[in-house]
């Protein structure tokens, strides 16, 4: 890869996270969401990015990097499992106008179980965006040489 090919594979890796976040906010919402994210960090679009280039990614950004992305990717997923829960196996059942509006009413009590671990959940994804921002300074920095 390239150095830009590398810059431009962070840029989708975040826009690929902030897509997962807004699935959870569209599926709080009352949204039915066709695909959630995967609960495996490594089927998820950003493991997938982060996990099939690992050597390369390692190489580039160094063990500490590396790692702080992983740690804090890992750390989401934990979260997420709880969210996942209850918006997408709990609530399978739907009546006719639900599935006819295309959207499912979520219990209240679960919903604001929800919005709690979401709130958590956007801590750790401000983490991860910002390993991740610091990741692409980096890469900026290097000499395009390194990715030869």
């Amino acid at each position: 890869m390239t150095k830009n090919d590398t810059v431009e594979s962070i840029i989708t890796a975040k826009e690929n996270h902030e897509l997962q976040m807004k699935k959870i906010e569209d599926a709080m919402d009352g949204v039915e969401i066709q695909e959630p994210t995967a609960l495996n960090k490594m089927e998820c679009d950003f493991g997938k990015w982060l996990y099939s280039k690992e050597y390369h990614m390692k190489e580039i950004l160094g063990s500490q990097f590396y790692i702080a992305l992983d740690v804090e990717h890992e750390k989401w997923h934990n979260e997420y499992a709880k969210i996942y829960k209850i918006l997408f196996q709990e609530n399978h059942k739907k009546g006719l106008f639900s599935k006819l509006l295309g959207k499912h009413k979520i219990d209240p009590l679960e919903l604001d179980k929800v919005k709690l671990y979401y709130a958590e959940l956007q801590i750790t994804s401000e983490k991860l965006l910002k390993v991740l921002g610091s990741c692409q300074r980096r890469i900026i920095a290097l000499p395009e040489s390194k990715f030869h």
